[in-house]
């Protein structure tokens, strides 16, 4: 079997939701380096301009970028149907936006802090794809991929509300694979580990130094953006054809224990 091409994206194109920054901002340019074309979305218009002027300078290919906020409905779906007037169509959507919440036990957690992370972790992954799958239906099939984490497949203390929306969007994204299966649609999720990005450092600011997460995965390292990147680009690829419902842990072995 011939392996060479599989991840070519080459006349092909990807939606990221939650692109400018860390997973979302290298998973943009993994998909421009393998030829894509890439409609990029999320917060901070300043950051989405510049992340389009980095795709297109380097000459990776063409790009696009709508600010978006993933916990209006509206502003989703628009997001989607900008996508497929400036590319005709999509072949690969990544529902990437999330956020890190408030660190501290579960009593201390206000009402305010449910809503907003399930609003972002949760709910924006399930318009992700409420938009994105009618728009794979009528084209002939796509591939998903949402953000879950580590911390979707094993609980983490002291993060409990981000642990909940981790674990449903693995739930989410295994009971979706299932009911468009037979459409020629993949839904999985990738469920990085400590990865080195801002989301991580806010995370534990005061509380955890990384050097400590560090040391507590096996590999002795957290990982970089650009290698959940590679990942995601995996299981959106003709080389992860036969792959759905699937959480895709890639955590340093820190989840093996």
């Amino acid at each position: 079997m011939e392996f060479s091409g599989l991840t070519d994206f080459s006349g092909k194109t990807a939606l990221i939701i939650g692109a400018t920054e860390g997973i979302g901002r290298a998973t943009a340019l993994a998909f421009a380096d393998a030829g894509a074309n890439v409609f990029v979305a999320g917060l901070g218009a300043d950051r989405g301009r510049s992340l389009v002027e980095e795709i297109r300078e380097a000459g990776r290919g063409t790009a696009d970028f709508m600010e978006a906020d993933v916990t209006f409905e509206s502003d989703v779906k628009s997001v989607v149907d900008r996508a497929a007037e400036r590319f005709g169509r999509v072949h690969a959507a990544v529902n990437n936006a999330g956020i890190e919440g408030r660190f501290g036990p579960v009593q201390n957690a206000a009402a305010e802090d449910f809503d907003r992370i399930i609003g972002v972790n949760l709910k924006g992954i399930w318009l992700g794809m409420k938009y994105q799958i009618p728009h794979f239906l009528a084209h002939g099939g796509g591939a998903i991929v949402n953000t879950a984490s580590s911390a979707g497949v094993q609980a983490i203390a002291n993060i409990a509300l981000y642990t909940a929306s981790k674990h449903a969007v693995v739930g989410l994204t295994k009971a979706t694979a299932l009911e468009v299966a037979r459409s020629n649609i993949r839904v999985n999720a990738v469920a990085p580990g400590p990865v080195n990005t801002g989301l991580l450092h806010r995370m534990v600011a005061g509380n955890i130094d990384v050097s400590v997460i560090a040391e507590s995965v096996p590999m002795g390292r957290v990982s970089e953006p650009d290698e959940i990147a590679n990942v995601i680009l995996w299981l959106c690829s003709d080389a992860a054809s036969f792959v759905t419902g699937h959480v895709l842990v890639a955590d340093g072995g820190l989840t093996v224990g």
